[in-house]
């Protein structure tokens, strides 16, 4: 059975570091947060998922996106660091905006052929808030892939999150999808000794 994160109290959308999400990302921390055959795997992973020359969201972006270097298409990142976004090769636009403060998207709907979120979803204080927002600037049936790891900013992830192990994490955030989405289907990229791989999706549902 899912959760249902509705009925979650709220403290466990808490964290360790309750001050401003602006200030701690306005240091640039050009790091990845998953190694290198985690990165081949997501890569692989998008690559057959996204539609060559599709308009994409990175939300939550950063200076390394991960997409398919044949991918084609027309990026636009979403983030909190205009230097890290500005070095990321893949954008071709950028806007910096704090989710945590307005999960409201600054797009148009159906704007998008697919989004991504690359090991960030930790960090949302307002998960189902941004995803409702995803489904409404995809196109009918276009894919929101999120992905993670077991590596965080532990004192900016939510208090859930720190208190779940990485099952856990996968059945939380199919749960975020809720409503309007189409087959939330998971996948695991679990090698040993290296960093693991999660990745949760789904197709926002035709009208």
């Amino acid at each position: 059975m899912l959760l249902d994160p509705r009925h979650f109290p709220e403290h466990c959308f808490a964290r360790g570091d309750s001050s401003d999400d602006a200030l701690f990302y306005s240091v640039v921390r050009k790091v990845v947060h998953i190694d290198e055959g985690a990165i081949a795997a997501l890569t692989g992973f998008l690559s057959e998922q996204l539609q060559p020359g599709g308009t994409y969201l990175d939300l939550m972006s950063s200076w390394r996106s991960h997409l398919p270097p044949n991918s084609g298409g027309y990026v636009t990142g979403l983030g909190m660091n205009a230097k890290e976004m500005a070095d990321n090769p893949m954008l071709d636009e950028w806007v910096v905006h704090d989710l945590n403060v307005e999960p409201r998207l600054p797009f148009a709907d159906r704007h998008f052929d697919a989004v991504i979120c690359t090991v960030s979803v930790q960090y949302m204080i307002r998960p189902m808030d941004v995803f409702r927002e995803v489904e409404r600037v995809l196109e009918p049936g276009a894919p929101f892939i999120v992905s993670f790891s077991n590596r965080c900013f532990p004192q900016k992830a939510v208090a859930l999150w720190l208190a779940m192990t990485d099952a856990e994490h996968v059945d939380l955030v199919r749960s975020y999808f809720g409503d309007g989405w189409d087959g939330v289907a998971t996948h695991r990229y679990l090698p040993k000794h290296a960093d693991p791989l999660f990745i949760v999706w789904a197709h926002r549902s035709a009208d």
